[in-house]
Parts: C-alpha cells; sequence; structure tokens
C-alpha cells in the first residue's frame, strides 16, 4: 500500500496456536468456534503480523514475529509455523541491514522474539543489525519483572540483548517516530503497549497489535484473558475505534489471519468491518 510518498507493507511470520477461551476472555466458545474453528485441543490459529514502512526517513519495521531461536519448543507449545518474516522481507527487496528502526508494540515472544537470532556460538545477537529499537519504558519494566501471570510471555534472550549493544532506546509515552508515522501508548494489554498510527495526506492506517488483535475483536466487549487491565483495554478500544469509524482509519490487527485489515463504519448503532487486503 502507497500513502503519499511512503510505502506500507504488511509481513507474516507465520502462525502458532493460541487458547481459544483464553482469546475471547467472557465471550461463549459457542459464539467464537462460529468465526475460528478449534483444534482437539481447544486452540485457534492466528497470524504473527509485522508492518514494514518505507519512506524518507528509512525503513521501520514493527514487530518481529516469533524468530528461530525457541521454535522447536514453540513448535510443540503453540503449534508455531514461523520463522517467515525475513522471507517476506527479502520478497520486497529488504535485508535484515536495511531496518534503520524496529518498534516494538510489547516484548512478549510473539512479538519480540524475531529481534534476535543466535550467532554460532550460541549467543543471542540483535537480527537487524544496524536498526536502532524502540520500546516503551514501561514495556521494558514489566519484561524484566513480570509477575507470575505473565512470566511465561517473555523471553529475556528477545529483548536483554539489545541493551547489552546499545540499539534500544526506551520511550516514555507518545512519540513521533518520524514525520507521519507516530507510536501511540495504549497500556492495558500489558504495561507500555503501544500501536503504531501512520499518516500521508488524506490516508490513514492504525496498526492495532494486541490492542484488537483479530478483526473478531471488535466488539468493546470481546476482549482477551490476556489483558492486564481490560477497563483500561475497553477504554482505548472505545477511543481507537470511534477515530476509525470517525476519521475513516484503516486497521491492521496484529493476530488476524486471512482478514488482517479493514475499515469499520457504525450502522444501526453497530459496528460493520469493511474487510481490505493486505
Amino acid at each position: 500500500m502507497q500513502l503519499g510518498g511512503t510505502f506500507v507493507d504488511a509481513i507474516s511470520d507465520g502462525t502458532m496456536m493460541v487458547d481459544g477461551g483464553s482469546m475471547f476472555g467472557q465471550v461463549p466458545k459457542s459464539e467464537w468456534e462460529l468465526y475460528m474453528k478449534p483444534d482437539r485441543k481447544n486452540r485457534v490459529r492466528v497470524g504473527l503480523n509485522c508492518l514494514l514502512i518505507r519512506g524518507p526517513a528509512g525503513n521501520i519495521l514493527i514487530n518481529t514475529g516469533g524468530g528461530a531461536k525457541l521454535a522447536e519448543k514453540l513448535k510443540d507449545s503453540h503449534g508455531l509455523q514461523g520463522n517467515k518474516l525475513l522471507k517476506g522481507l527479502k520478497k520486497l527487496g529488504i535485508t535484515a541491514r536495511d531496518i534503520d528502526t524496529v518498534v516494538l508494540t510489547d516484548l512478549q515472544f510473539d512479538v519480540a522474539g524475531g529481534c534476535t537470532k543466535l550467532d554460532r556460538s550460541g549467543k543471542a545477537i540483535p537480527a537487524f543489525p544496524k536498526a536502532n529499537y524502540v520500546v516503551q519504558r514501561a514495556a521494558w519494566d514489566e519484561a524484566n519483572s513480570p509477575d507470575e501471570r505473565g512470566r511465561k510471555l517473555y523471553n529475556r534472550d528477545d529483548f536483554l540483548p539489545l541493551e547489552e549493544a546499545g540499539v534500544l532506546t526506551l520511550a516514555d509515552g507518545d512519540i513521533e517516530l518520524c514525520p507521519g508515522v507516530n507510536a501511540k501508548v495504549t497500556s492495558g494489554y500489558s504495561d507500555g503497549h503501544q500501536i503504531v498510527l501512520v499518516e500521508a495526506g488524506s490516508e490513514r492506517m492504525a496498526f492495532l497489535a494486541h490492542l484488537v488483535p483479530t478483526p473478531f475483536h471488535i466488539a468493546l466487549s470481546t476482549m482477551t484473558a490476556f489483558d492486564k487491565d481490560p477497563g483500561e483495554v475497553l477504554n482505548q478500544k472505545r477511543e481507537i475505534i470511534g477515530m476509525a469509524v470517525n476519521s475513516g482509519w484503516m486497521m491492521i490487527f496484529g493476530l488476524a489471519q486471512e482478514q488482517g485489515g479493514a475499515y469499520v463504519e457504525q450502522r444501526n448503532g453497530k459496528s460493520q468491518l469493511l474487510p481490505v487486503a493486505i
């Protein structure tokens, strides 16, 4: 997709399986299984979506998927079919060394796993050697000291090597990444969770990451059991979806598969999606 002089491409790092009940929280299985069919273990398959923004300020990558370091472990536990990000970049003529900035919406393994790779000695090092990595300080603090509820969602080898290599930038609130590209803090799913907003002329796009992970989470009452602060998620969703309706923002979902993007409009008091191929 081209927004003015900026090119935006959605890139998949593959898919993984997540417990369906956890993905839909209080929504009864009799409802959510109409949209996402579970396997025998009650798991549903979700996408690991990333975003590449190419413009005058360089190449900005939003999220890095699950990566390859824990591929075998995650294949067993989450049915991971991943490690496709670099191949997706290659199709666009982009290598890991061409990435100038990596923005992480949070630091959980499905988002930050591809930040690092193992060198020949088995040490984790930055996967994008020339990039500066941007994350919210609150997200960094949570990842380094997760509570019992979130401990299994973080892998320190995904992010500690970034600090050791001196390529980490910690932000304290909303920031402009470059003209027309902004990160907005939407804490609720996790501390310091952020989404990315792209504006070019009359075109507007929002990468929603875990805030609205799939098109089936557009309803304000539909949220995951992973959300740390459901009340805050509700407030953030109300604001962002209202913005999408009133100002025509295209939404890109962090964990969607076939329907990765959509516009949304209100009809008879209900949200209706207008799917977009990405």
